[in-house]
């Protein structure tokens, strides 16, 4: 299966690169068309499939210290394809040279999450999942693709999937560079300086008490938290108008670049 999966990741690659090298101070400046496929990956140890979705550039030069990109999804009662509903945003980010991976948490077989009880009780069990399955893609990825920039690994994460990134970069600070929540509404953002934290916030759904940070501890910990006047939690994907994708890919684009 190893052997199978890196044959996988070179045939996804092989076309988007060559031995020219293009620098990392000329990236945010270009546009790329992109490339965008799909593998199903398989974790022996928990005898799990976890598909995946790449969202890449096409250039005839090799990017130095390409930045990655790892998306969650918010929760979509364990229909496959959810992890292709952001492609307003992973799509945008590969246009901007970086190598997107897209999961999808969910399968037909899983069990569905509780919509009674205590929240962040009842549904921890599916962001550790989905936190396993995090660890698990970038460990494929650094293996198969050694020359990334794993560094300056950027998580991703809408609603549920917000919630299992937060709780990631809880377990894992080290790990990870930056985050970015789309609304994630449970799971406590940490309060730390490390990874830096961004998060893009609806106009209809709050947050649970203590998930936000307060204005002084943004202010002590330098995260940056937007609301988006104009946005609902569920137009936060693909359903979303052209100006709203256009103001958050902006946001994001902006926080990375910084």
């Amino acid at each position: 299966m190893g052997k199978y999966i890196h044959l996988l990741f070179c045939m996804l690659l092989i076309s988007c690169i060559s031995n020219k090298r293009v620098p990392n101070s000329k990236i945010a400046t270009q546009k790329f068309e992109i490339r965008v496929d799909s593998i199903n990956l398989y974790d022996t140890l928990r005898k799990r499939s976890i598909p995946v979705a790449f969202y890449l550039p096409k250039t005839k030069k090799k990017i130095i210290d390409q930045k990655v990109v790892i998306f969650s999804h918010g929760y979509a009662e364990n229909r496959l394809g959810a992890n292709k509903a952001y492609s307003y945003l992973t799509e945008k980010l590969a246009s901007k040279g970086y190598f997107v991976v897209s999961i999808q948490h969910e399968l037909p077989t899983d069990e569905l999450i509780p919509k009674t009880g205590i929240p962040q009780l009842v549904r921890r069990p599916f962001w550790e999942r989905g936190s396993e399955n995090i660890m698990f893609v970038i460990k494929e990825i650094k293996e198969n693709n050694p020359e990334l920039d794993f560094k300056h690994l950027v998580l991703i994460g809408h609603s549920n999937g917000g919630d299992m990134t937060v709780l990631f970069a809880q377990k894992y600070p080290d790990l990870v560079d930056k985050i970015i929540s789309l609304d994630n509404r449970r799971m406590k953002i940490p309060r730390t300086m490390h990874p830096k934290i961004y998060s893009l916030r609806s106009t209809d759904q709050p947050a649970d008490e203590g998930v936000l940070p307060t204005i002084e501890e943004q202010q002590k910990f330098e995260m940056t938290i937007i609301k988006l006047n104009n946005t609902i939690h569920n137009d936060m994907n693909d359903n979303g108008s052209r100006k709203q994708k256009r103001e958050i890919n902006n946001y994001i684009l902006s926080f990375l670049n910084n």
